[in-house]
């Protein structure tokens, strides 16, 4: 693999310690220049020796600690043209097609790369790590591969804010240094289809490191103070009534469903491995014994991530094994309500706003029922639709 680093002019800003991999296209490499001077890919003008550099290497001498020379200008300083005349969907691109119709701009796909995709488009819908992740100083082309990871993420939440459709190639890049498995490749060559939750895992996992909480909070990071939520767990030996239960907390970032042969609900599949049968050392006995485990939610996060575990180790006969996928359908609510499967101490903070809530969903169940024929009466006199007033949706104490 032929991998180095070069130093990049661009007006009077000199780039030093560029890393370039000949193995990878020289789009890669002229997507992080963009990350570091803000000119588009196709805005840029590669030169060294005389050659411009094309949709290859090949014949491009570039060796290592080279200076290269990029031309370009960043699309902001470019003069603004007149109005542009009416257009057809036919004649748009993905961008202006997102924009008319008011959608969250796509990502490109770069070959199995759908589960990072996902991964990244459902973290955007988090305004307080959005937030968080502007301020973040951190570069692309340093060797902390964590930081490298976040601030490339960042530069892709600020593309797609722009309304640029660019391939997140840099962001795959920093994601297979980071975590080498996502790196894998079929046997016809190409990148292998990973598990769109261990993307998950691996980024909210960075994101806490790299990613402080807002200011006058407990939590340590962003990602414990919105993502983050605490069980009560209870042990109790079952071979000996006489020792006492003890309690402990436990941290986590998501739940799971998992799925047996019963299970049809995400509710129940959640709440099926909230009690689990354990073999531990028992004080009272002197020898292991079999304990039940029982958890329940003592801290709800503002977003609550919910995993359906729907892989499983199946063995193979004649030894060895396989990753196998559960195809079983689980119906989900649109609505998640885990009231029950809460701490008595959570259920009384949260039942005030459930009443409220109760009461506001009678009053428009009634409201809708005797205006089923008078449809204007829903609006204001001034036929405006009534502003709508949000409640706080999470506890600022946690």
């Amino acid at each position: 693999m032929a991998n180095f680093t070069v130093s990049v002019k661009w007006n009077r800003e000199m780039y030093k310690d560029i890393e370039v991999d000949t193995d990878e296209t020289p789009e890669v490499f002229k997507a992080q220049i963009f990350a570091l001077t803000g000119v588009l890919p196709e805005r840029q003008k590669v030169m060294v020796k005389g050659k411009t550099l094309g949709t290859s290497w090949e014949g491009f001498p570039i060796v290592k600690g080279a200076t290269l020379l990029m031309m370009g200008s960043k699309e902001e300083s470019i003069p603004t043209g007149p109005t542009e005349k009416v257009k057809f969907m036919e004649d748009m691109n993905e961008a202006e097609i997102a924009s008319a119709m008011d959608l969250p701009l796509g990502l490109q796909n770069l070959g199995n790369t759908c589960y990072m995709n996902a991964t990244v488009q459902c973290l955007k819908t988090v305004p307080a790590l959005t937030d968080s992740l502007k301020t973040f100083s951190g570069h692309v082309a340093v060797p902390d591969t964590q930081t490298s990871v976040t601030a490339a993420l960042r530069d892709v939440y600020l593309t797609m804010d722009k309304g640029a459709a660019l391939p997140p190639l840099i962001l795959v890049q920093a994601l297979h240094k980071a975590f080498p498995r996502f790196a894998e490749r079929d046997n016809h060559g190409q990148l292998a289809q990973q598990d769109a939750n261990e993307c998950w895992t691996e980024l909210v996992r960075t994101l806490q490191q790299k990613l402080p909480a807002e200011e006058a909070t407990k939590y340590p990071s962003i990602i414990d103070q919105f993502m983050g939520g605490r069980f009560s767990v209870e042990m109790k030996c079952d071979e000996a009534e006489e020792e006492p239960a003890s309690v402990s907390t436990e941290s986590f970032l998501q739940l799971s469903c998992f799925i047996e042969t019963d299970t049809r609900y995400m509710h129940s599949g959640l709440i099926s491995k909230l009690t689990e049968k354990i073999t531990k050392n028992s004080p009272s006995l002197s020898r292991d014994a079999l304990y039940t485990k029982s958890s329940k939610v003592d801290r709800l996060p503002a977003y609550l991530t919910v995993q359906m575990v729907r892989f499983y180790y199946k063995e193979k006969q004649g030894g060895g094994g396989v990753n196998a996928k559960i195809l079983k359908d689980v119906k989900f609510p649109m609505i998640l309500d885990v009231y029950d499967l809460c701490t008595k101490r959570l259920q009384e903070k949260l039942l005030p706003m459930r009443e409220k809530f109760k009461e506001w969903e009678d009053e428009e169940a009634q409201r809708k029922s005797a205006m089923k024929d008078k449809p204007k009466a829903l609006k204001g006199q001034d036929g405006d639709a009534k502003p709508v007033n949000f409640a706080p949706y999470h506890f600022a104490d946690g």
